[in-house]
């Protein structure tokens, strides 16, 4: 059976499985929704869905995208409810693609199901963020529009004027002589205070110090009638002392016959955060392409130089020193070539071939593979492995090396009758039939630096004198390509911890 069999035979069964997550799970908007309405959506989906994976052809849910995005949006949905739901497709479909489909079937099936969610929920994120700016700026016109009317009729109650605003998803707030004298609970919510707390309080406890003299200055200018930006960024200051990013549109208006600000601020945090990935995955290509050809023009004389090396130890017989340096230049060689790997293994993209495999198995080999260097400082392995893991669906080769990575490290730090511990577990949703494998891989070695700890994955980030800094990243890429995450901590009294994440199926 084909993906296009099994998209056919499981279609109706999927869209109705999909429609109950969607009202039991999702959200209590998509639990309010008419069943008919829903019918309607998922299928379309699905449908959209099916063009793509099948005959690759990405109109249908270009139409689709466009028109749920406007109707989630005037319905009120926030975009990872949205975003939610479409997942919902991987997870219902990827269970009966492992169970229909084997090796490389399968392997390509699920590349070409991420590759059409991953296209599907940018294309929806960029869409609805899209419209949902424009309905900002429409919205702030139209408000603008209202306080004037408003303000020159004088009739409305303050009871109107808070059901104007409490609606809207951005938080809402009116400055007058420096303080807070009216907010919506979205402004609250941003900052962290309730209504009673916000409300009163000056506007220079709800910035961040380093934004402080800037939003001061625009606020002075503004109450003076003077020109300035209505459209800023700062950092707001949160209630437990954390410093956001925020996006502020204001005006001056009159409040209760004064001068006052009014305002729309908005959360900027992931927006700033794609911006960022944007452009260091614009900043990886360019250094990628740069190494690749580096390493291809240097590994060819390497490769020469260490060949005719060999050949000389092998058929002259140097004596003391002699002999000692033409080693020590082999060695050297050797330490380049591996660099080399490293830089290649950075540049060039990562193609998985997933199957399914043992954890523990795959561990022990690695320490097979790196016997001779643990033996040379006689370093005590220590394994906890949880006994029956389920074998779950990686990249072998891709694991073994990140595994590797990790336990050079190791090895280079540790000191002779060095530690270094290896803990294997896993949970599993028995009802979802997915679960979280955990890897941790610790030493008793002197550890690193606090301080250094944001950077350690960063590429070209090393405290070690021979160091390409490229290990670790080589690691977390791998990680992150199979779905997971990796962090780094430091132990006490000494020593670091690696612990590696992978979500998984559990397979039948």
């Amino acid at each position: 059976m084909d993906l296009k069999d099994i998209l056919i035979k499981y279609r109706d069964a999927i869209i109705e499985e999909w429609i109950e997550h969607l009202q039991s799970e999702v959200s209590s908007r998509y639990n309010k929704r008419p069943r008919d309405e829903l019918v309607i959506t998922v299928s379309a989906a699905y449908d959209a869905s099916y063009f793509v994976l099948v005959h690759n052809d990405f109109s249908k849910i270009n139409c689709h995208i466009r028109w749920i995005s406007d109707y989630r949006l005037h319905g009120g949905f926030s975009l990872s409810e949205v975003q939610h739901a479409y997942e919902l497709y991987r997870i219902l479909l990827l269970p009966i693609l492992v169970k229909e489909l084997k090796g490389v079937s399968l392997n390509n099936a699920i590349q070409q199901l991420n590759g059409c969610l991953f296209y599907t929920v940018t294309k929806f994120s960029d869409y609805f963020q899209s419209l949902h700016e424009n309905q900002m700026m429409l919205y702030t016109q139209n408000l603008e529009e209202e306080v004037e009317r408003r303000t020159k009729e004088l009739a409305e109650s303050e009871s109107k004027y808070r059901l104007l605003v409490e609606g809207i998803n951005d938080g809402y707030f009116v400055n007058q002589k420096g303080l807070i004298v009216f907010a919506n609970q979205a402004y609250c919510d941003l900052h962290g205070y309730t209504i009673h707390e916000i409300i009163g309080k000056p506007y220079t406890e709800l910035i961040a110090h380093k934004s402080l003299n800037f939003v001061k200055k625009l606020y002075e200018q503004r109450m003076e009638g003077k020109e300035s930006d209505e459209l800023y960024m700062y950092f707001r200051r949160h209630k437990d002392g954390r410093a956001i990013p925020t996006e502020n549109k204001v005006k001056r208006i009159i409040y209760e016959g004064e001068y006052a600000v009014a305002g729309m601020c908005r959360d900027i945090t992931e927006r700033l955060e794609a911006e960022r990935r944007i452009r260091e995955s614009e900043r990886l290509a360019h250094i990628g392409k740069l190494t690749t050809s580096l390493a291809h023009e240097i590994r060819n004389p390497l490769s020469s130089i260490k060949m005719n090396i060999q050949i000389l130890l092998k058929h002259i017989a140097f004596n003391g020193n002699d002999k000692r340096r033409m080693e020590i230049m082999s060695s050297e060689i050797t330490r380049l070539e591996r660099i080399l790997g490293e830089m290649l293994d950075f540049a060039k993209p990562l193609t998985l071939n997933l199957q399914p495999v043992p954890i523990n198995t795959i561990i022990d080999s690695c320490l097979n593979i790196m016997d001779v260097k643990l033996k040379e400082k006689h370093i005590d392995i220590i394994k906890r492995y949880t006994k029956k893991i389920p074998r779950i669906l990686l990249d072998r080769d891709k694991i073994e090396q990140a595994i590797i990575n990790v336990l050079i490290n190791s090895i280079e730090v540790l000191d002779h009758g060095g530690k270094i511990e290896i803990t294997t577990k896993h949970m599993v949703d028995e009802l979802k039939e997915s679960g979280i494998l955990h890897v941790e891989i610790s030493d008793n070695g002197p550890g690193i630096q606090e301080e250094d700890l944001p950077f350690v994955f960063n590429p070209f980030f090393s405290n070690k004198k021979k160091g390409t800094g490229l290990g670790l990243f080589n690691v977390k890429k791998i990680i992150e390509a199979h779905g997971g995450s990796v962090m780094l901590n430091l132990k006490k009294p000494h020593g670091t911890s690696l612990l590696f994440s992978i979500p998984f199926m559990e397979m039948r």
